[in-house]
């Protein structure tokens, strides 16, 4: 029996998780399986099994019906729609990416033609939910969030989360296809952050220097979502891509 037919016979319910042994490695209690919202995700927390994926399925009408007071309340995805002032215009926005080395089209981001502002696309099981857009000019504010979602702009892919401040170090630390980076895009974790995050074997902590309170508390709060809870104390931005943050953030990740 493969992986899928396994966790086909769970008959997970939305928000469920259950841990069970290893179906690879036949490692005791190590194997997760989440259904967040008719995305079902797996992985094993043991460092050497390669145990990870996920899939989608069928919520049920009382499934629906049970989130529309939270996640639904959480993600505004029926209210938030992409703005028609949202265009795809690199030509806008290459100066911005060139000076962060960052592609645009990788992203997906967009321009936000009324107010000048690069865009990076909030993406929550493949539907855009919210974006936040930096100010390309002197628009106050620098940052601007247009939806209501409180859900992270996220990343990359893997079994670990690097949790940043802002999308450009986000798209950084998940351009190389190791980490996912999720950027908070404010001050504390949501419901959302943490639901989000839940799914990941292991978080990184990686916030400003200067954010030594934060970063602590941001650790309390997660080690009740995540198995695995590390700090990364950096010496600068992750976006300004510090050869010795870096090389710590691999350390800390293997």
């Amino acid at each position: 029996m493969n992986i899928k037919d396994i966790i086909s016979d769970l008959s997970l319910v939305n928000g469920e998780t259950k841990r069970m042994t290893c179906p690879v490695c036949n490692t005791k209690n190590t194997f997760t399986v989440t259904n967040n919202m008719g995305s079902i995700i797996w992985n094993c927390y043991k460092a050497s099994c390669t145990a990870s994926g996920g899939t989608r399925t069928t919520l049920s009408a009382d499934d629906i019906r049970k989130s529309l007071g939270s996640v639904a309340e959480e993600t505004h995805t029926a209210t938030f729609s992409k703005p028609d002032w949202f265009v795809r215009d690199n030509k806008k926005i290459k100066p911005f990416c060139d000076d962060w080395v960052i592609d645009p089209q990788d992203l997906g981001l967009l321009y936000d033609v009324k107010e000048h502002r690069v865009v990076f696309p909030v993406v929550h099981n493949n539907v855009m939910v919210d974006a936040t857009g930096r100010s390309l000019g002197k628009r106050i504010p620098k940052w601007k969030r247009y939806g209501k979602s409180h859900l992270p702009y996220a990343h990359g892919c893997g079994k670990t989360a690097v949790v940043v401040e802002d999308c450009v170090s986000a798209a950084i630390v998940g351009d190389g296809g190791v980490y996912v980076g999720v950027a908070v895009l404010g001050t504390s974790l949501s419901s959302g952050h943490k639901r989000y995050l839940s799914q990941f074997s292991t978080a990184i902590i990686a916030l400003d220097p200067d954010a030594l309170p934060k970063t602590l508390q941001f650790a309390r709060d997660l080690r009740q979502h995540v198995k695995t809870v590390k700090i990364l104390y950096l010496t600068d931005d992750l976006k300004y891509r510090n050869p010795t943050d870096f090389d710590n953030l691999t350390t800390l990740g293997d």
